[in-house]
């Protein structure tokens, strides 16, 4: 199973994303809840944000995984920030991180700053959308 890129010429050539992402016929989707970057015992794995950026989109991952998916499989992340000057200021160790995991698939993505997240201390929150090809023939 493979997701189609759409990338109108209209919108310009994007850069680290896709404009949209299509799912073949008999996809399923998996809904990841917004993962942090905490570890199996719950704690946030480091102040550094580049690394929590890092373990937050590991943690997508896993759930992917265990899914019976891949990096290739998602269509879209939404990324949460505390602050975006972090995150330009980290950019390009951010894009190590991202690429150590994803390579060179760039799903849909948004990136919103936030005022704040749930779990203290975290900077950075990811959740995502897959789409698993059904191994049992169920779409």
């Amino acid at each position: 199973m493979s997701l189609e890129i759409i990338n109108p010429p209209l919108l310009g050539a994007p850069r680290g994303y896709s404009n949209g992402m299509l799912a073949p016929p008999g996809a399923r989707m998996l809904f990841v809840a917004g993962q942090v970057a905490w570890n199996e015992s719950q704690n946030i794995v480091s102040e550094d944000f580049a690394l929590q950026f890092g373990q937050a989109l590991e943690n997508v991952l896993t759930v992917v995984r265990a899914a019976g998916g891949s990096a290739v499989d998602i269509a879209r992340l939404l990324i949460f920030v505390t602050t975006r000057d972090e995150y330009a200021e980290h950019h390009k160790r951010v894009g190590q991180e991202y690429r150590n995991r994803m390579g060179k698939h760039f799903p849909a993505m948004a990136l919103v700053e936030v005022n704040a997240l749930l779990e203290p201390g975290a900077k950075v929150e990811i959740e995502a959308i897959a789409m698993i090809s059904a191994k049992d023939g169920r779409s």
